[in-house]
């Protein structure tokens, strides 16, 4: 199954971490800035003849439009092996570390999907649990907007949330729900051991099952006039939270 790779991140990621799945690369000759020179230079000693030179007319029918930055790539759909939450903690815990996932409860935006797994890979977050349904799945424009995150980050889909979360628990994992009327704020708790973080869909939050399921309920402290933040900003602002703790100081 063909794979459609739009854009300089998405394109390079798949370059680092697997080139052999790409089949053919097409580039606009007419762009000569550093940006696409260096891309080429990477391309060219990797690719050889699966690079090719497109006009804008067969880019933009590639693509599907014409935000792809003069690269656009055809490639295998990337064939991950299925891992459970078990497995991925059983690695983190092998490595000696402290797992972090992160948790979409109905993140259906494939904009705000891919942003989400673009934070999750910067702020080291080991998997991102999503539900089955009412959840995006992963696609160009995810691909595009994650700037190629979403090539590395491992993504959990569960038939069964809450199932997913207890299961988790059982193995050690403190599940933090985010909800505008928790009492304790992001920054009041402790971050730097297993954990999970839930975000909910923007406007609906949390569906009452996911939330009755946490652990803990916390709420990102709001100063202005807005009541609040876009699901890609406040996993942001949630996983950097526990990124920090984590530099500081040991995990408990």
């Amino acid at each position: 199954m063909k794979q459609i790779l739009v854009g300089f991140h998405a394109v390079q990621a798949r370059l680092r971490v697997d080139p052999e799945s790409l089949k053919s690369v097409y580039f606009d000759p007419s762009r000569r800035d550093r940006r696409m020179g260096d891309f080429l230079k990477q391309a060219e000693e990797t690719l050889g003849e699966r690079l090719h030179a497109a006009d804008a007319e067969r880019l933009h029918k590639l693509a599907g439009h014409d935000r792809h930055q003069g690269v656009v790539a055809l490639a295998e759909k990337k064939m991950t092996i299925a891992r459970t939450i078990t497995e991925v903690i059983e690695d983190v815990e092998g490595a000696k570390e402290k797992p972090l996932f992160l948790i979409l409860d109905g993140v259906t935006d494939p904009h705000n999907f891919g942003a989400c797994l673009r934070v999750a890979d910067g702020a080291g977050v080991n998997a991102v649990v999503i539900p089955k349904d009412r959840s995006a799945s992963i696609n160009a424009t995810v691909s595009k907007v994650s700037s190629g995150a979403s090539e590395v980050m491992p993504v959990i889909t569960v038939t069964n949330l809450v199932r997913g979360m207890k299961e988790m628990q059982e193995s050690g994992v403190w599940i933090i729900g985010t909800d505008d009327g928790a009492e304790k704020s992001i920054y009041d708790i402790d971050l730097t051991g297993s954990i999970a973080i839930v975000m909910g869909a923007e406007g609906e939050g949390m569906r009452r099952l996911t939330k009755e399921t946490c652990d803990e309920l916390v709420h990102i402290p709001m100063q202005g006039v807005v009541s609040s933040l876009n699901v890609s900003v406040a996993s942001g602002v949630c996983l950097y939270e526990a990124l920090r703790q984590r530099l500081a100081k040991p995990a408990k």
